[in-house]
């Protein structure tokens, strides 16, 4: 009997693919449409993020990444603050070119009354702009600022708040930038529906829906709720352990995949294993089981994710036939045996047959034309089944499309690609034992190697 990956089911897949248009989609970490399609060629996905870190909450790294999984670190301590500390910093690119960051202020211990900010041309060196005091009477704490973009252009920043009288309850509330400079902003506007005792509010739009993810501080688990305004009122329709996150979770931060997949991340800070992600690919009815984010788990705290287009990724021409080098053995080639894809050693003294079955045509996506796929002489293509690499004639189902495209990725040395799974992001083709498999990426330096391929002239 053949199994598949647990999570997500291929009919969990199947439906929510065909239901989510990308071109229906608004982001709310950038100022506009985020297309849910592979980079073209010479691009790459780019993801950042700025998280405080967890022995230290007066500074914050740099990290980036081009698969939203295996984040590596850009620049250490890249931003302290003038004064006070530095928590939750949420980041977003304004139209003005430059990275803005805002962020609490002070300890969760302390009285906080302002919200601070910072910006960057590079994301490495931060500049402090202000800190803003939020215009709330007899307010105690603004905490987890967030940025969100709506669909009108307008930049506004979700705070959550408590007052003196009740220090501990909070509720989001909406400033509006009044200006381009984001130095102006508008009267605080309570998120309405949302109510009290809710933190950590993050918010998507989808074509006319407001998407707002936010933390229960009575139960700790993160609650879901939908508007057709960004200030309500919402209707919190998922409660408890909904989504299979568990309790005592926090600072979602909420992002589509090239592949049109929703991705969550949130703090663990329940059992230390800050930090999680989970992805829903039914617009958020059902999550995947949440998976410790590789390298910053334990280290990185409460922080929000941009998601860029940027050029300088991995290029490789299509309908070309080429051969597939491995970085770390590079004596050993991908090759078709007996239907599976394996590394081989293939040199100039191998034989005619095993050099033809060395060779593949790069074609489009089949799937996404911004993906590619491989086929042999053949004609078969290259697919993941049971997470092993082989080659099967197209059926011409959109699953076997989905199995058969892989989005290029830069690779650990130069001129070399890493092939992450197009309907399973974050796993990558990779040789074990001189097979090939798709293999969730693990962050370590020897996961890189292993599933980094040179594209190089045919053997045949």
């Amino acid at each position: 009997m053949t199994t598949r990956p647990p999570t997500p089911s291929r009919r969990t897949l199947l439906r929510a693919m065909a239901a989510l248009p990308a071109s229906a989609v608004l982001l709310g970490e950038l100022p506009g449409a985020a297309l849910a399609a592979a980079p073209p060629s010479g691009s790459a996905t780019r993801y950042t993020i700025v998280p405080f870190l967890n022995s230290n909450d007066g500074t914050v790294n740099v990290y980036q990444s081009d698969d939203a999984t295996d984040f590596r670190l850009l620049k250490s301590s890249a931003y302290t603050p003038p004064g006070n500390r530095i928590r939750d910093a949420s980041v977003f690119k304004h139209t003005d070119g430059y990275y803005y960051l805002t962020y609490t202020t002070h300890t969760w211990q302390d009285v906080s009354t302002t919200i601070g900010f910072a910006r960057s041309s590079d994301r490495a060196n931060w500049t402090f702009l202000y800190d803003y005091t939020v215009p709330i009477t007899n307010l105690s704490r603004a905490w987890a600022p967030e940025w969100f973009v709506d669909s009108d252009g307008s930049v506004n920043v979700i705070v959550s708040c408590s007052v003196t009288s009740d220090e501990w309850i909070f509720t989001p509330y909406r400033l509006r930038a009044t200006n381009s400079a984001l130095t102006a902003w508008s009267s605080p506007a309570a998120l309405s529906g949302i109510g009290s005792n809710h933190i950590d509010t993050y918010l998507v739009r989808t074509g006319s829906t407001y998407h707002a993810f936010t933390k229960n501080e009575t139960t700790k688990y993160i609650e879901y709720a939908t508007a057709s305004s960004l200030t309500g009122p919402y209707t919190i329709s998922r409660t408890g352990d909904w989504a299979g996150w568990g309790s005592y979770r926090e600072g979602p931060s909420v992002i589509q995949l090239d592949n049109g997949a929703w991705r969550i991340f949130f703090d663990g800070y329940g059992d230390g294993n800050y930090y999680y992600y989970s992805d829903s690919y039914d617009t958020f009815a059902t999550w995947s089981a949440p998976t410790a984010l590789p390298v910053v788990s334990g280290t990185a705290r409460h922080f929000t994710v941009i998601k860029e287009t940027v050029s300088g990724g991995p290029s490789l021409a299509k309908n070309v036939t080429r051969s597939f080098q491995s970085a770390n053995y590079p004596t050993r080639y991908w090759q078709t045996q007996s239907s599976l894809l394996n590394l081989p050693v293939v040199t100039g003294s191998s034989t005619a047959a095993e050099k033809s079955a060395s060779t593949f045509t790069v074609v489009a996506g089949l799937a996404d034309a911004g993906g590619h796929s491989f086929r042999d002489s053949a004609g078969n293509y290259l697919r993941h089944w049971d997470f092993r690499a082989r080659l099967d004639a197209d059926d011409g189902t959109s699953t076997f499309a989905k199995d058969a495209t892989f989005i290029a990725r830069t690779g650990s040395s130069s001129g070399s690609i890493r092939w992450e799974s197009y309907n399973y992001p974050g796993y990558y083709l990779r040789h074990y034992d001189y097979q090939l498999r798709v293999e969730r990426t693990t962050g370590t330096d020897l996961f890189r190697q292993d599933s980094s391929f040179v594209p190089v002239t045919a053997w045949a």
